[in-house]
């Protein structure tokens, strides 16, 4: 069994861009949990933050049981993200009790500064996760592999080279669900997500050879690789 962990700036982030193949890899019977720094609360023009960060939470909760993912939220405040030590150890600290094969997060260079620093953060935690001389309350665990999602807003040199083919009932699965966030239905700012996102599908599935895709970065561009599942029982 394979377990994927999928962390985010903000409830909703991973949700779009790597939700049809955390549903996929579900639907096989395997593990997806995403884990949210923050809620994104400050992301609606007429509601209070108070108000705000209750829904996303609801949002992201329902969201997850709908494609049968586990989701927790770590307590920072959108926009005002750190990156320091502490906030590094604690996702390091989850990936220790979770024991992620797979972790999947943001890419480098955002418009979004909460999205790069998440990319920072991810990867510092996860070496801060795998170090064996490094006491904290559980012991070290290595995730093996590591892609950056597909986000528009992270565009900037962004240049992806692994394609995982999405079946029909993890595509369903994914598009209903991802219509219970009010800003992916284009509620906030205008911004027609969910639209966006279903027509990325075909466009990064069409050059792989794919009805439907989602891709992702691999470190450093290292490879190009077509699969239906990210772990050890993917192809190489």
């Amino acid at each position: 069994m394979t377990h994927v962990l999928a962390i985010g700036a903000h409830a909703g982030d991973l949700d779009l861009t790597a939700g049809a193949v955390l549903a996929q890899h579900v639907l096989r019977g395997d593990r997806a949990t995403l884990l949210h720094l923050t809620l994104g609360e400050r992301g609606h023009p007429r509601m209070s933050v108070a108000d705000y960060a209750k829904q996303k939470r609801e949002e992201a909760e329902t969201f997850a049981e709908r494609i049968g993912a586990g989701v927790r939220f770590l307590d920072y405040e959108d926009g005002l993200l750190p990156e320091d030590d502490e906030v590094k150890m604690r996702v390091g600290d989850q990936i220790r009790e979770l024991r992620p094969d797979v972790i999947l997060t943001h890419w480098s260079a955002s418009i979004h500064k909460d999205h790069a620093r998440t990319h920072r953060i991810v990867e510092d935690a996860r070496f801060y996760g795998g170090l064996k001389t490094l006491e904290r309350e559980r012991p070290a665990y290595w995730a093996a592999e590591l892609y950056y999602a597909d986000n528009w807003e992270d565009a900037e040199g962004y240049a992806p080279d692994v394609f995982v083919e999405l079946g029909e009932e993890a595509y369903e699965i994914w598009s209903q669900a991802i219509t219970g966030y009010a800003y992916a239905r284009g509620e906030t700012y205008g911004f027609p997500y969910v639209d966006y996102y279903r027509a990325l599908t075909v466009v990064r599935g069409a050059p792989a050879g794919f009805g439907r895709a989602q891709a992702f970065a691999a470190p450093k561009g290292s490879r190009v690789l077509r699969t239906k599942y990210f772990g050890k029982a993917a192809p190489q």
